[in-house]
């Protein structure tokens, strides 16, 4: 054992002291490196000896194995979109133009280019399209091996070629075309090497590109070193009349809203006018009419509501409500047709409702099963919008509506062959520790009994005002056709019911999510639909601390767990990348000791018992997550094998080339998946398969 590992690291945390015994697996070492290549190997070494594992290979990737879209986005008239025609690693860029004028029809589409020509091993992945108002010009964000960080590139749609500039140092926020198309704004950080690497992701600013010149003759639009924490998102109003700033901070949904002239005045003579300054609340920008500007909001609205700010009459007194608060909660509203077009979820799911500009209720598009709408795309004076809608037992389907018409039709089928009409969906709600009643997603096969011999996985997240609404997943219809049940609780701390809901999973009040998930566990044994031998549990991200901090707070209650790029080390997580963004939501235990109790109370890796049987685990990370780094994984893992007593497996996945999630080749996540479910399936199901 090296000298690294018997190092003992002891802080002082007002007044308590915390020892930290595996402060050396933060760091990127051979040592390190050599430890993660020894969990790597025996995590294989036994994920592939189970009898679960040939099987789920083969089925998984077969059900993976059908053609999948992208909502389109509109440039000028034609239509820019992804498509993966199977199991390609990464899509088709694809570029379709209408035959004629609200027909709805498009000509043969044609590919732009194909994403897996960016890499050998399909680890560059495109993450977000920025066509400009001609459809001429394609902005777009290029990300390598997961990582947040992205460069912007520019395909020329008329060559089909890229140009040579690109723009480095971006993350999170939005390219915004400026009304003559000859350039862009967008934010980016700092250079590397210019700041502190603890600060590499503040000093967020925003420029602009002129097309055809290099990134160092970018001019700088706005910046508030001042204010080193605060993000700027770029947004130029349809009409080209106005620059907004949508001013964030960290990942709290307060913000805060900035606004400048685009006429007649150059970028030097401009300064932006603070129209809502306070951070007291949400404030989506929607669209406007001249002066009128439209936003979602939830100020004095926990479910949220619509309102119009006139800039000639600014205060707040003069603000206008437009659509009130409703009992449903209102998720997403745009401004398409000269239309309010608004997504409103209940108890979950989701469905659209269209009001005209003055607040006039028009119509409703439900749906036949909980459901969840995704990717709505349309202009202020477009004909017609897209959007996903997806289920349980759906795979994603695009649909178009045309306004004229008031018609709903796929804009290219869907097709998997599955028995979808021998499974169901039930939506429950139980009680949990204080009394609250959780609503939870049941997916199952029809006449199943509930005898308790149920192989169930049980999935949650609970955070950062984020609903957990109905997915598809491939891999979850192998486990239902192997007898197993799906749920999914939707805990406080999520969007479900609105801001009171996030808040009461938040900061001090975060255990409140904890419990929901563990009362949900125990309604499902007491039901009948699982058993604890026979039940999993899964979550990624604030979901995989939500698994790590059940596990350890109730170990006994569940027999395998999929911990996925999890949160672990409370007392240190904003140390680290972009750690610090999430401090409005959970808190920070360096500066604030109250934050310290309670963080101390919960975190997982400080919470650990010795002698305890841990039931079996799997912990998941990517080695290049620059947004949950892979040390907390790590840390947790070696903290669970020292202290277990070893007769449950403790294992550590760690990918390569592999980030957060996103822009993951679909061959990783099919062996990702695969590793997952063939682990949890060996371990809860009581039977080879």
């Amino acid at each position: 054992m090296s000298n690294h590992r018997l190092k003992k690291i002891v802080e002082d945390f007002h007044g308590t002291t915390v020892e930290d015994r595996y402060r050396w697996l933060e760091n990127e070492t051979e040592e390190t490196q050599q430890w993660v290549k020894e969990q790597n190997n025996k995590t294989f070494r036994y994920i592939h000896a189970q009898p679960a594992y040939r099987q789920a290979k083969a089925r998984i990737r077969e059900l993976f194995d059908y053609a999948k879209y992208s909502v389109p986005v509109k440039a000028g008239r034609k239509l820019i979109y992804f498509k993966n025609k199977g199991l390609e690693r990464q899509p088709l860029l694809m570029l379709a133009e209408p035959t004629k004028a609200q027909s709805g029809e498009t000509a043969e589409p044609k590919v732009i280019l194909d994403v897996n020509s960016l890499s050998e091993d399909g680890t560059v992945a495109i993450t977000a399209l920025f066509p400009d108002k001609k459809g001429e010009l394609l902005a777009y964000y290029c990300a390598t091996s997961g990582s947040d960080w992205q460069e912007i590139k520019i395909r020329d749609l008329k060559r089909n070629c890229d140009l040579p500039e690109e723009i480095k140092w971006v993350k999170f926020n939005r390219v915004s075309w400026s009304p003559d198309g000859k350039g862009f704004y967008y934010s980016r950080f700092p250079e590397p090497g210019t700041v502190e690497p603890e600060d590499q992701s503040n000093y967020n600013s925003v420029y602009y590109h002129q097309i055809g010149t290099r990134q160092e003759e970018d001019q700088l639009i706005y910046q508030d070193h001042a204010n080193k924490q605060l993000g700027f998102n770029p947004i130029v109003t349809e009409d080209g009349h106005y620059l907004l700033l949508a001013v964030y901070r960290g990942t709290s949904p307060k913000s805060s809203i900035y606004y400048r002239s685009l006429a007649g005045e150059s970028a030097e003579q401009n300064t932006f006018i603070r129209l809502i300054d306070q951070m007291d609340a949400e404030y989506t920008f929607i669209g406007n009419q001249g002066e009128h500007f439209y936003f979602k909001t939830d100020l004095k609205a926990a479910r949220g509501r619509i309102i119009v700010v006139d800039l000639a009459k600014p205060d707040r007194e003069n603000w206008r409500e437009v659509i009130p608060e409703q009992a449903d909660i209102l998720t997403n509203a745009q401004l398409i047709n000269n239309r309010l077009v608004t997504v409103y979820m209940h108890h979950a799911a989701h469905w659209i409702k269209i009001y005209s500009l003055q607040g006039a209720f028009e119509q409703e598009l439900d749906f036949p099963f909980p459901a969840t709408v995704a990717g709505l795309t349309g202009k202020q004076n477009d004909d017609e919008m897209f959007f996903t809608l997806t289920s349980f037992l759906s795979p994603p389907q695009v649909y178009r509506y045309s306004f004229a018409g008031k018609e709903l039709s796929k804009f290219q089928p869907v097709e998997l062959e599955f028995p979808f009409d021998d499974y169901q969906i039930e939506q429950v709600f139980y009680p949990t520790k204080d009394g609250t009643t959780i609503p939870m997603f049941l997916v199952y096969q029809k006449g199943m009994e509930l005898d308790g011999e149920n192989p169930l996985l049980l999935y949650g997240y609970g955070g950062f005002n984020i609903s957990i609404t109905p997915a598809f997943s491939p891999s979850a219809l192998f486990w239902l056709e192997n007898g197993g049940v799906y749920a999914v609780a939707n805990l406080r701390g999520g969007g479900e019911y609105g801001e009171e809901w996030h808040q009461a999973g938040m900061l001090e009040n975060k255990q409140n999510v904890f419990d929901d998930f563990i009362a949900a566990a125990e309604w499902l044994i007491k039901k009948g639909y699982t058993s604890q031998e026979h039940l999993a549990i899964s979550g990624r991200s604030n979901g995989g601390l939500l698994v790590a901090a059940c596990m350890v707070q109730r170990p006994e209650l569940y027999s395998a767990v999929i911990c996925g790029v999890p949160v672990i080390d409370m007392l240190r997580y904003h140390k680290f990348t972009v750690g610090r963004y999430w401090i409005p939501e959970y808190g920070n235990a360096e500066d604030n000791p109250e934050h310290f109790n309670f963080l101390y109370q919960y975190s997982p890796l400080h919470n650990i018992r010795k002698g305890v049987p841990y039931p079996a685990v799997i912990i998941g990370t990517g080695d290049t997550d620059d947004r949950v780094v892979p040390l907390h994984a790590r840390k947790f893992a070696a903290a669970l094998q020292e202290a277990g007593t070893g007769e449950n497996p403790i294992l550590l996945r760690v990918d390569e080339k592999a980030g957060h999630g996103l822009g993951k080749p679909l061959d990783k996540l099919i062996e990702e998946e695969v590793d997952f479910y063939s682990f949890i399936l060996t371990r809860v199901s009581g039977k080879s398969i």
